[in-house]
């Protein structure tokens, strides 16, 4: 799970078969193709015109999908700075006017962030155990009905806003993927038992 990829490619919409440059850092591991193909057969519906937010953005592979595939707008939330730069190398190389690259550290970044989001994509990194900080924060962002994918190690358990409903989820290996459904913003709880 340590070996990254040097490329990884888009593989539909306006933007199909181009490839997207993987840095060889640490703990960076690109959504695998599969489970790309997998999310966004679940997400096409609801895709056109949404504003989408991709947290962790790493490589930029699942929010360049969304952008190629016809998303209104990405947000792309990266602290890194090495991955920022290939990000911001990408968006120019695609010109991909829909994509904003915002080098921040997540969690600061959702306490200011304004805009309502559609579609979230949250993948951090495995080893600093992030969801359960991650996925409370995600609440006021949110739009009314929006979806959350989220990516873990098949083992990770993390607590779930107690509202979110489970709609799909899926299985490598080595990960295990979920998209939640959201409510309109509400109470900031979690489920019965969970959190602790």
């Amino acid at each position: 799970m340590n070996r990254t990829p040097g490329k990884v490619r888009i593989i539909a919409g306006s933007w199909r078969n181009s490839r997207l440059d993987v840095a060889e850092l640490p703990g960076l591991r690109p959504t695998p193709e599969r489970v790309r193909e997998t999310l966004f057969n679940w997400l096409q519906p609801r895709l056109s015109g949404s504003r989408c937010l991709d947290l962790f953005a790493g490589s930029g592979a699942l929010g360049f999908e969304a952008a190629s595939r016809g998303a209104g707008s990405v947000v792309m939330v990266e602290r890194d700075p090495a991955l920022i730069r290939r990000l911001n190398e990408t968006k120019s190389r695609l010109r991909a006017d829909s994509v904003a690259v915002v080098q921040a550290d997540a969690l600061s970044w959702l306490r200011v962030a304004q805009a309502p989001f559609d579609i979230v994509f949250v993948d951090p990194p495995f080893a600093h155990d992030l969801w359960q900080q991650v996925l409370p924060a995600l609440l006021p962002v949110l739009a009314n009905d929006a979806r959350i994918h989220v990516e873990s190690p098949i083992a990770t358990q993390y607590p779930v806003p107690a509202r979110w409903s489970l709609l799909r989820e899926g299985r490598t290996r080595e990960l295990r993927h979920v998209l939640y459904a959201a409510p309109a913003a509400g109470p900031v709880t979690l489920g019965p038992g969970e959190g602790d």
